[in-house]
């Protein structure tokens, strides 16, 4: 069972912090309302505080942690894919049709992320069976 948060929205009034943001996710960042993580990224991640951390950052925009920050990677059938480095990890996420922000895989192998990235069939299986959920 996937894990799902609800989302507010930090973006009414930009502030400094929002120059970390994409101009493709400062685009969806205002309709997003739900955050859902996969057991995918549970797995890779295994800490709840962490999990939570790292959710809180990416939607808040805010952290310093990241050295990138909603780096968009590509569209797979009208789904954005993010990524955020933080330290070790290669945080993959994505904004579905539905406009909820769907976190995908926390990669520490850069060679296994751009394998992941390349596999468009295994994140659309992972995005539609959040779908389903």
């Amino acid at each position: 069972m996937e894990l799902e948060i609800e989302v507010g929205n930090p973006c009414i009034d930009r502030k400094d912090f929002c120059m970390n943001c994409n101009s493709r996710f400062m685009k969806v960042r205002p309709f997003l309302k739900k955050a859902i993580v996969s057991n995918h990224f549970r797995r890779d991640v295994k800490d709840a505080d962490t999990i939570k951390s790292i959710i809180r950052n990416v939607l808040d925009c805010s952290s310093l942690e990241f050295s990138e920050l909603h780096k968009f990677e590509k569209s797979v059938d009208g789904n954005l894919i993010f990524r955020a480095k933080r330290v070790q990890w290669h945080i993959v996420y994505s904004v579905d049709k539905k406009r909820r922000i769907i976190f995908l895989r926390a990669i520490k192998n850069f060679t296994e992320y751009k394998r992941f990235l390349k596999s468009r069939q295994k994140i659309l299986e992972m995005i539609s069976f959040s779908e389903k959920n």
